[in-house]
């Protein structure tokens, strides 16, 4: 018969057991801490990545693309400057209380669409191959600057070769020259749709250089038996 354990030898709820022992069945692993080193995104100070702005690459299509259409727009001005020189000369008379062309089966007013729409589609030509030669690698956001360039330029070489040409007052200048004196009509561009032969030209000769020599990706190799 033994006698009662003391309450000094009853084992202590809170008692921790030696470094060199384990609890029967296996060591319970404590609970990892969490890892405040990671940011939050709920926290006010942290923002999450914006997904919305633009590449470097695209950022850069873009600034060529403006760089482009500016450069053609500009370019409109020797179009226009080619247009007054080589555009055909409609002659006017002022005869009795009227102001009549010189010559009545004149095909000048027609002359002088098809010299600016010619001289346009060269200029959109040379346009598009100086813009291909400086950006090889360029993407669609160039053909939009080569297409908005030369809309551009038509504009500016159409108002520059009527401000440059022959006064637009026909009576004011029928009146300068006098009676029975041929002068030259204004000049003019009857056929509005030859403001987008730049454009167009452009476009065409752009993707057809990207099409015979841009660059290509390189094939996946393929598997050898």
């Amino acid at each position: 018969m033994t006698a009662p354990l003391t309450p000094h030898d009853r084992p202590q709820p809170h008692q921790s057991l030696p470094h060199d022992q384990s609890p029967p069945g296996g060591a319970v692993p404590h609970p990892s801490a969490p890892d405040h080193s990671a940011p939050d995104p709920s926290e006010p100070g942290h923002s999450a990545p914006d997904h919305s702005e633009p590449g470097p690459e695209l950022r850069a299509e873009l600034v060529q693309a403006a760089l482009v259409a500016i450069g053609v727009a500009v370019s409109g001005v020797l179009l226009g400057l080619v247009w007054l020189w080589l555009a055909p000369r409609v002659p006017l008379v002022w005869i009795g209380d009227g102001i009549y062309p010189k010559d009545a089966e004149g095909e000048q007013a027609m002359g002088a669409d098809g010299v600016f729409t010619l001289w346009a589609l060269a200029f959109g030509a040379v346009s598009a191959a100086v813009v291909f030669w400086f950006f090889r690698r360029g993407g669609i956001a160039l053909v939009v600057g080569l297409a908005i360039g030369g809309v551009l330029a038509s504009v500016i070489a159409w108002r520059l070769g009527v401000w440059l040409g022959p006064a637009a007052d026909i009576k004011a200048h029928a009146k300068d020259v006098g009676r029975n004196v041929t002068f030259d009509a204004p000049l003019k561009l009857g056929a509005k749709g030859a403001l987008l032969a730049w454009s167009f030209a452009a476009m065409a000769v752009h993707l057809g250089l990207t099409a015979l020599f841009g660059p290509r990706d390189d094939e996946p190799a393929q598997p050898t038996g």
